[in-house]
């Protein structure tokens, strides 16, 4: 009788896990996706405090004055009831929050995708725009030397006080404003994953293996023979 045949004893090659990210080269394309979201993020930040430039101008130009006299040893508010210094901080603030949804409108039509570079990117410029918009009113608008002014115009001479920012916290209208709208932005307009997208993320099991091939059958046993 023969034997029957036995399958080699050896494992199969079988590939990777799905998804199990140790293919060759995978740090190195996170590394750079890394680099371009934070190149993408620097861009959207810079441009934006660029544009803290006509935030500057738009609150020298529709702030409130606050007329100041002076009677030659003093300088005095000339409308002690007036509401002008408050005013300025709420023009401020509302210009700053009408440039922040405008700003984020155009990032989100740029980068439909949007991203955290770019999230962050609006964040921080939204901020570094408010001190570029505050300290070019500042200094394009009214003296800021109080005694030098009075005494360049006399007494009795009515004249603006320098832009104030009193209320600090202005400086984060613009990014709040620009957070708000780009979330509502990206949750209504956003890109959507396709239909059955799920399924992709889903670990796809190992391959089963071919199963080894059938023995062949044992030849018939000879007959026994008759003396």
């Amino acid at each position: 009788m023969t034997a029957p045949l036995t399958p080699h004893d050896h494992s199969p090659d079988l590939p990777p896990y799905p998804g199990s990210g140790s293919g060759p080269g995978k740090g190195e394309v996170r590394s750079r996706a890394a680099l371009a979201e934070l190149r993408k993020g620097a861009l959207v930040a810079l441009l934006v405090t660029v544009c803290g430039i006509a935030l500057g101008l738009l609150w020298l130009w529709l702030s409130p004055r606050v007329p100041l006299v002076s009677d030659g040893k003093a300088v005095y508010l000339k409308d002690t009831e007036g509401e002008e210094a408050i005013g300025g901080d709420g023009t401020f603030a509302l210009i700053a929050a009408g440039l922040g949804v405008l700003t984020a409108a155009v990032v989100f039509w740029r980068y439909r995708r949007g991203g955290i570079g770019v999230v962050l990117g609006l964040a921080a410029g939204g901020v570094l725009a408010s001190v570029v918009g505050w300290r070019l009113g500042v200094w394009l608008g009214p003296d800021t030397d109080i005694v030098k002014h009075a005494t360049a115009v006399g007494p009795k001479v009515v004249f603006d006080a320098p832009l104030e920012l009193r209320a600090k916290s202005a400086l984060v209208a613009w990014s709040v404003a620009a957070m708000i709208v780009h979330l509502v932005l990206t949750s209504a307009f956003g890109p959507r994953d396709p239909e059955g997208g799920d399924h992709a993320m889903v670990p796809q099991p190992y391959p089963v293996p071919p199963a080894p091939p059938a023995p062949p059958p044992a030849p018939p046993a000879d007959p026994p023979s008759k003396e």
